[in-house]
């Protein structure tokens, strides 16, 4: 009788395990780590809240919630979190190894920090201490509606001041940036600065996605994706963060010289480096854009 019990056992062990294998071949395996990731199988892999924590977090943006910033209350690492958990599959921190996921994450909120900061050098802390201290601009010199725009017509009495974590200016980027992220930010672009999940989102979608075609993203150059042609080389375009602000800042930024914007942005991204336990010194080839040509030159600034 035990050795029938023992044969059924082992049939039984058998067909579970076999049925499991299935399973995880037609992709049915899900793992769950709470909040950040969950019913998915992506989430077996390794995730930023692996090698990025909320301590980290707290120390990349020491003044956000200071009683002096303008956003105090607003940004936290879990709407953060959020944010990425949409786009890691796709690569967000997740590209390359831990190595270079960490810098991916580090240069993404250093172009954040410099970029919602309300530091100056004298300031307590330091300059680099005041990242997301904006959610949205504060004395904006004109409503950013481009009237010729037939695409993304600006909404009656709505303005498109800059917004968010990688501040979105001018109502054409409100309407490309709200399709990517499926929200009418055309109609809404206030959302930006009442929603800092949706903030982070729509700046994440920014840089994983070409804002024209026959162009890279900000994370392929960054992680390596992206193989400059000719044409690139001949303009001194490489993969590296300088390419990252060409992507998202053109020429408010690069084709400049060594110009204060630009060497702010690469102090954060480097600064929260050494935060993150990485270190400067792996920040990586081609830094700056300075002598580069813009991927797409513009007339209209900041940010256009």
């Amino acid at each position: 009788m035990g050795m029938v019990r023992a044969a059924w056992f082992l049939l039984l062990s058998a067909l579970l395990a076999a049925a499991d294998a299935r399973r995880q071949k037609g992709g049915e395996t899900a793992c769950d780590k709470g909040w950040e990731c969950s019913g998915s199988r992506f989430c077996c892999n390794e995730t930023i809240t692996d090698y990025f924590k909320a301590y980290q977090f707290e120390e990349l943006f020491a003044k956000r919630n200071n009683s002096l910033a303008h956003a105090a209350g607003f940004w936290d690492y879990r709407a953060f979190i959020t944010a990425a958990a949409l786009y890691e599959p796709r690569g967000f921190g997740t590209t390359g190894g831990r190595e270079m996921s960490m810098k991916e994450v580090a240069a993404f909120l250093g172009h954040v920090g410099a970029k919602t900061s309300c530091g100056y050098s004298l300031a307590d802390g330091g300059s680099l201490a005041w990242g997301l201290c904006y959610n949205h601009e504060m004395s904006p010199s004109q409503s950013y509606c481009d009237d010729s725009n037939e695409l993304y017509r600006c909404a009656e009495g709505v303005e498109y001041y800059g917004r968010g974590a990688l501040p979105v200016y001018w109502n054409y980027n409100y309407g490309i940036v709200g399709k990517g992220i499926k929200q009418d930010l055309l109609k809404h672009p206030e959302l930006l600065e009442q929603n800092a999940t949706l903030a982070f989102e729509a700046a994440i979608w920014r840089w994983m996605t070409p804002m024209k075609r026959k162009q890279p993203s900000a994370h392929d150059v960054f992680v390596g994706n992206w193989k400059p042609t000719k044409k690139d080389t001949l303009s001194k375009r490489y993969p590296g963060f300088g390419a990252t602000m060409n992507i998202l800042y053109g020429d408010a930024i690069c084709g400049k010289g060594s110009i204060d914007n630009m060497n702010g942005i690469i102090s954060h991204y480097q600064h929260y480096l050494d935060l993150m336990g990485f270190g400067a010194q792996h920040s990586g080839d081609n830094l700056d854009c300075a002598d580069q040509v813009p991927f797409s030159p513009s007339s209209k600034s900041p940010d256009s």
